[in-house]
């Protein structure tokens, strides 16, 4: 289904990939609100990732798990090839649950606590580091790795950014120039052998050129060390960032660019320096399951005071990025997608927030109560992001799969599990909603 607003230039249609009847057939089975994802499609963002990475010597894919933390959605990229890029405990289980383990795991460090150190080095993973002085935290805690990485903020050559990552010189994340020698020349002193070199400059990019410029600064540094240290490096990861198109007249990375660019940097920096085998690797979510994602939600409410609000079963607990970044999510109504967007609406939730928000002033065809909603690209940092202020409760999850039967991935969350955690007498009530 495409909406097909005359008014707009549709360089990305905005499509779903169940008929009208099918949807509604699954929500007689599955009630709104629900996050909906598209097997083929992740596998297809996948494919084309790696064929843009096809001349790479052992290119790596370590899925963010952050992104859409379901171990069928990891399952999916695991059987392709994808490793995981983890960030918490729960993360390195959902890489295990899914089958993956060893060096495939990147876990990067970011205010990391010992216990999830320590899972890490049971699992085999690859430990990146995102401060100095974290190796000594590490081997006190737990114990030094046979392979590490280190995360590099390249403040001192570039300071540019945006809402969701920050600039470099702002974040939190990484070593300086400095402390990134400092840090491998510790390491080859305690024994270790093995290294990587990690950097996470980008979020929702879909400039070519950037990552482009970020493979230079990583090679150009990796030359460096090397020559300097005597560090032969593993891998060279370039992080994530690969941002998707969230509005219909915007186009997507141009990955063949990006790869080719890529390519050419490693022949001209790496290759000379003896580097020439060194494994690439990234670490993409949002551009992997993304814009295999819907939010399926059913229109509650209408209500005109000084504005025209639509009030969906659905709220900021279910998708937080229009609120939280003034992210942009398009919209369409099932069955009248094909006409004309005559109305203005803010489309809201029932959070008693007034950023409860997934659209404001959005044009859109006259909406009823009752119609059904889908709001695109919502398969990384969606469902991901839910919470429970207000007491409300995360929707489901379900999976299109290949053969287009539609499966259940995790069930939306009851009022017992809400109170689950509680030991106050009486507060685990018997109640039916």
């Amino acid at each position: 289904m495409t909406n097909n607003n005359h008014a707009e230039i549709f360089r990305t249609p905005k499509t779903f990939p169940l008929t009208e009847s099918a949807l509604r057939d699954v929500i007689k089975k599955f009630p709104t609100p629900f996050h909906i994802y598209d097997e083929k499609k992740i596998r297809d963002n996948f494919r084309r990732l790696r064929e843009a990475f096809a001349w790479a010597p052992d290119f790596r894919e370590h899925f963010a798990i952050k992104a859409t933390p379901n171990p069928y959605i990891v399952e999916i990229m695991a059987r392709d090839g994808a490793g995981t890029d983890c960030s918490s405990i729960a993360e390195l289980f959902i890489s295990a649950a899914a089958g993956v383990t060893g060096e495939k795991i990147i876990l990067t460090s970011n205010d990391t606590p010992a216990e999830e150190f320590r899972k890490a080095l049971e699992l085999g993973a690859i430990i990146n580091l995102d401060d100095i002085t974290h190796i000594d935290y590490l081997e006190r805690n737990a114990r030094l790795p046979e392979i590490i990485s280190f995360r590099y903020n390249p403040a001192d050559i570039m300071n540019d950014g945006n809402d969701i990552i920050g600039r470099p010189s702002e974040a939190k994340y990484g070593l300086t120039r400095a402390q990134i020698f400092d840090a491998y020349k510790i390491c080859l002193e305690r024994g270790i052998k093995r290294f990587g070199l990690h950097t996470m400059i980008a979020s929702n990019e879909r400039k070519a050129s950037t990552f482009i410029y970020t493979a230079q600064i990583m090679f150009e540094l990796a030359a460096t060390i090397k020559h300097q240290l005597g560090i032969k490096f593993e891998f060279v990861n370039l992080g994530g960032g690969l941002g998707i198109p969230y509005r219909p007249d915007e186009l997507p990375v141009d990955l063949h660019m990006v790869g080719e660019g890529v390519k050419k940097l490693f022949h001209e920096i790496l290759v000379p320096s003896g580097l020439g085998d060194v494994r690439l690797a990234m670490e993409s979510g949002r551009a992997m399951t993304g814009s295999a994602g819907w939010l399926v939600s059913t229109v509650l409410h209408k209500k005109n005071t000084y504005k025209n609000y639509v009030g969906l079963d659905s709220c900021m607990s279910d998708l937080m990025r229009p609120a939280l970044y003034d992210a942009y999510h398009h919209i369409t109504v099932l069955g009248k997608e094909n006409l004309p967007c005559t109305e203005v609406y803010d489309v809201t939730g029932s959070l008693c927030e007034n950023n409860d928000k997934f659209a404001i002033d959005r044009r859109l065809p006259p909406i009823d109560v009752g119609d059904v909603v889908i709001i695109h690209d919502t398969g990384a940092h969606g469902h991901a992001m839910g919470f429970n202020y207000n007491g409300k409760l995360r929707s489901a999850e379900l999976l299109i799969r290949a053969d287009g039967n539609v499966e259940l991935i995790r069930r939306a969350e009851t009022l017992d599990d809400y109170f689950a955690t509680l030991n106050f007498p009486n507060a685990r009530l018997k109640l039916k909603p």
